[in-house]
């Protein structure tokens, strides 16, 4: 058995064991999604922010470009998110008097949940194949539900515990997400900065003997040598996210997309001055000068959406010193644009390359 026939390819349905990290925020495009799944890998949508009108077109344009599996992933909802209007102005006049645009906020715990209601709906009605959840522990029911119509639960796991909580829940398959990874931290028992800051390397094979469950290793993977050593640490499938945002279909704006490719390791930072929440991308302008004013942050999403007005303009106007740039740690590895498939035709032959003369080849 090759290195690319494990029980995630299989439960999954996919040729290669790697899965395109869901990017919530436009980076996963139907098109970027569409050529990773086409490929023989796993499409991921990232669907966090998308209205459930929004989702149900997307991945109707992702069955019209393939028709091998994708997934969805979506972000668990907090049973209260607390925060008061006064809390808003003051970090709106913050905002304001660092010349940064605002907008009507329109937030609601109630409107939050209704539509991660709807976009279940739509998962559901379209029959979409594999759903994950990040940032906690959809409702027994819920998994319940997908299971008994077929579908894949795929859950995201900081911490041992957080991986063996998701296993009791009845998810399939837990991708541990180490501290190296970009984007938004998945840590939903404890903090993510003091509690869930294990690395991918201790934490994918301390999960991977927890659980009976197959682990998918996530954070700082970005090449085939990163891919080989998950399998070995046992993991049996591999979540790549930085490699993928200067991909040619990828949504990222230009600018972000060449910062990926000019920056190190050691530009990224665990930040909440986007969101609220901490996530790991390349610092800026804009997390520099929130630092004095970390006391005032509001609560993920409610930051997220005081924000989003700098974040669209800055898209326009491509300018990286006001984007959230989430990136990983493996940066000085991603040194040049490719197509998905260009990408993952590189990989999977260094990935052989690599594999060829060791045991994870010949299992």
């Amino acid at each position: 058995m090759t290195w690319k026939h494990t029980s995630v390819s299989e439960l999954l349905k996919i040729e290669y064991p790697i899965i395109q990290a869901p990017m919530a925020g436009g980076i996963t495009t139907p098109e970027l999604v569409g050529a990773v799944s086409e490929f023989g890998a796993l499409g991921s949508v990232g669907a966090g922010y998308l209205t459930s009108v929004q989702l149900d077109e997307q991945i109707k344009e992702i069955k019209a470009r393939t028709s091998k599996p994708f997934n969805v992933n979506l972000f668990v909802p907090e049973d209260q998110v607390s925060f008061s209007i006064e809390d808003v102005l003051r970090m709106s006049a913050v905002l304001k008097k660092m010349n940064m645009p605002l907008q009507d906020f329109s937030f609601t715990n109630e409107a939050n949940h209704i539509n991660y209601e709807k976009q279940l709906e739509v998962i559901l009605q379209n029959d979409v194949p594999i759903c994950s959840f990040t940032f906690g522990i959809p409702s027994k029911e819920v998994i319940t539900e997908l299971k008994k119509e077929g579908r894949i639960v795929i859950g995201t796991a900081t911490t041992v515990e957080e991986a063996l909580l998701f296993e009791e829940w009845g998810a399939d398959i837990i991708v541990a997400q180490g501290n190296e990874a970009g984007g938004h931290r998945g840590t939903f028992k404890g903090s993510a900065k003091s509690d869930a800051c294990i690395g991918t390397m201790a934490l994918v094979p301390q999960a991977a003997d927890a659980v009976d469950i197959p682990i998918i290793a996530a954070g700082g993977i970005a090449d085939a040598r990163g891919i080989a050593a998950a399998l070995v640490l046992g993991a049996k499938g591999v979540q790549l996210g930085s490699v993928f945002i200067p991909c040619l279909e990828s949504g990222a704006a230009s600018a972000y997309k060449s910062k990926i490719i000019n920056s190190n390791e050691n530009d990224t930072i665990l930040t909440k001055a986007f969101s609220g929440k901490y996530a790991r991308g390349i610092t800026n302008d804009f997390i520099q000068h929130m630092k004095p004013y970390e006391n005032l942050l509001l609560p993920y999403p409610v930051q997220n959406e005081v924000t989003k007005p700098l974040r669209i303009k800055a898209a326009k106007e491509q300018n990286p010193q006001n984007m959230s740039l989430w990136a990983g740690q493996g940066l000085r590895m991603i040194n040049d644009s490719f197509s998905a498939k260009e990408l993952l035709t590189k990989l999977i032959a260094e990935v052989n390359a690599v594999t060829e003369s060791s045991f994870i080849g010949r299992q």
